[in-house]
């Protein structure tokens, strides 16, 4: 099927559309890509290493995609690191993923600053230790003011949960929601969810070779453009990213649309955009 893209224009990441009330704007390079970094423990099996190897690996494949994602313009990139769920696996090995975060913030915030950067965490960070809480208040409030791209982690995070809270948060802000004098809509609702100030995702990518969501973004991604793929998240490299992102330029983007009308607003316009 033919790319159906406009050419690659700027964006301001504050800008939230909903996709499901109107028609957000297309460009060659997605605004804003979530990513499953999926693969670590079985990289390091395969390899007879402890599955810890492959999650320390998983560092260098994020600072990989980190920096493919500033050369392509991308203005926001979240990934997953941790979902609620995943307190469900062995103790030592939670142990270890929450102490390499707190290692990874403090070593990484120097450069994503220098480099314009803003860090954002989300997730229910009430689950976290004092300590990382506090390092993660500091390594947002260091990159606060950067504006090149938002990078967003998402760490003991859900999509229902995420939904959830908003929702709470929505009722208790709004009375004659809580007391159904009015029904609820989606703009009463978005404010409240963990990336209101960002666009929806364009793409998502996991790696692995799972095909689902796992409990990620459930209401962001309605009308994102879904890639997985084999490879291990260790083994990721720009190389790969920018695969993902062809695969993304060869998408028709209709939301609701037919081709037809698809054709008639893109004409002309469409091409693709070159890496080199």
């Amino acid at each position: 099927m033919a790319t159906r893209h406009t050419s690659h224009t700027s964006h301001n990441p504050q800008d939230s559309v909903s996709s499901t009330q109107l028609v957000p704007e297309v460009s060659c390079i997605p605004q804003h890509v979530a990513v499953i970094m999926d693969g670590n423990g079985r990289w390091a099996t395969q390899r007879h290493l402890p599955r810890m190897a492959g999650h320390e690996r998983g560092v260098a494949a994020l600072r990989r995609v980190v920096e493919a994602s500033v050369k392509l313009g991308i203005q926001a990139l979240t990934v997953f690191a941790f979902s609620s769920e995943n307190w469900r696996r062995p103790e030592d090995e939670v142990s270890f993923l929450m102490t390499l975060f707190l290692k990874a913030l403090r070593r990484e915030v120097r450069e994503l600053d220098a480099n314009k950067i803003q860090l954002r965490v989300i997730g229910d960070l009430s689950g976290l230790s004092m300590r990382l809480r506090k390092a993660v208040e500091e390594a947002e409030e260091i990159t606060a003011a950067n504006n090149r791209m938002v990078l967003t982690v998402a760490v003991n995070y859900g999509g229902r949960w995420d939904v959830l809270n908003a929702m709470n948060k929505a009722l208790a802000a709004s009375p004659d929601i809580c007391a159904l004098r009015v029904p609820m809509t989606e703009d009463d609702l978005r404010p409240y969810l963990a990336l209101s100030n960002l666009p929806e995702p364009d793409l998502f990518i996991r790696t692995g070779g799972e095909q689902r969501m796992s409990n990620f973004m459930l209401w962001q991604l309605a009308y994102t453009e879904l890639y997985f793929t084999d490879v291990l998240w260790p083994d990721f490299d720009a190389d790969c990213f920018q695969a993902a992102v062809h695969s993304y330029q060869t998408r028709e983007r209709r939301f609701g649309r037919t081709s037809g009308q698809l054709a008639q607003h893109v004409g002309s316009e469409s091409k693709s955009v070159s890496f080199n």
